[in-house]
């Protein structure tokens, strides 16, 4: 991790401070993310380093391979040079600081889309086949949805009709406008079929971000009210719109219908079913 060549070719932010060393590999300097996050003094970004060190080693992984401590030298004026420690972070350590990081700061809030998109692509990346991470990704829909729709519920959106309102705003936010009947009639698909059934691995994992975000977003800053709760939905569908624009994906509406996962799932468990 010794190599400080910036990569510049994309417009995020965090994009654009990505380094990567002699071998290829990622990673990000503590010192160029917390000026990207608006820590003027580094003193007050160490104690989130802190917070995000002891995330990680909850996590189970290594904080060695995710944080390494080294020391570099800067520039202080009059072509003069000073040495500072410096942590060089890899993808998973920088989604960690962001979730630690002061909420109240927007850039903080559009790194967390950011870094939790990618890292998830790196997750699934690993697995065998679309298939897999399409199956792998439904299920977790379906849990998230549930825990959304109890924090929706704690915050004022009780009856049937007031929670398709509340979904329909974080469709729109992701969306560019368009609510759950409408992605439906333009994915061409029959009355009894869902669009989340439809779904792709990468838009899946959008919609996964935008549901575990409002949930977790609903449940942190305490919002009450139907109107509330609807913007904040909305609000957060439209960041991970955002980021996917700054990181130059494909949006939503535009990506093509999936087979049906059940489809999918009948097909899992007969090979299951031959294993044994």
């Amino acid at each position: 991790m010794n190599d400080k060549t910036l990569t510049t070719d994309h417009s995020s932010p965090f994009e654009k401070i990505r380094r990567t060393n002699d071998t290829g590999s990622e990673y990000w300097s503590s010192r160029d993310f917390a000026a990207v996050l608006g820590y003027n003094d580094y003193r007050n970004f160490e104690q989130v380093i802190n917070k995000a060190r002891l995330a990680c080693f909850n996590s189970g992984e290594r904080i060695d391979d995710h944080f390494v401590d080294i020391t570099e030298m800067i520039e202080i004026g009059k072509g003069g040079q000073r040495s500072v420690k410096t942590i060089m972070l890899s993808r998973y350590a920088c989604y960690l600081i962001v979730q630690n990081a002061d909420p109240s700061k927007e850039i903080v809030a559009l790194g967390q889309t950011y870094f939790a998109v990618q890292t998830r692509r790196q997750e699934l990346s690993g697995r065998d086949t679309e298939e897999e991470r399409r199956l792998l990704l439904r299920e977790e829909m379906k849990l998230h949805n549930v825990r959304l729709a109890g924090v929706a519920r704690a915050a004022g959106v009780i009856a049937p009709q007031d929670y398709a309102i509340f979904q329909d705003h974080g469709y729109q936010g992701l969306y560019g406008g368009l609510r759950a009947k409408e992605i439906h009639q333009r994915r061409g698909l029959k009355k009894s079929q869902q669009i989340l059934d439809h779904m792709g691995s990468t838009e899946l994992a959008a919609n996964l971000f935008r549901a575990t975000q409002t949930e977790e977003k609903l449940r942190r800053d305490r919002i009450t009210g139907k109107d509330k709760a609807h913007r904040t939905h909305y609000e957060v569908g439209a960041k991970v719109r955002q980021t996917i624009r700054e990181i130059g994906g494909t949006m939503p509406e535009n990506l093509p219908p999936a087979e049906s996962i059940k489809k999918l799932e009948a097909r899992s468990r007969k090979k299951i079913q031959t294993i044994k």
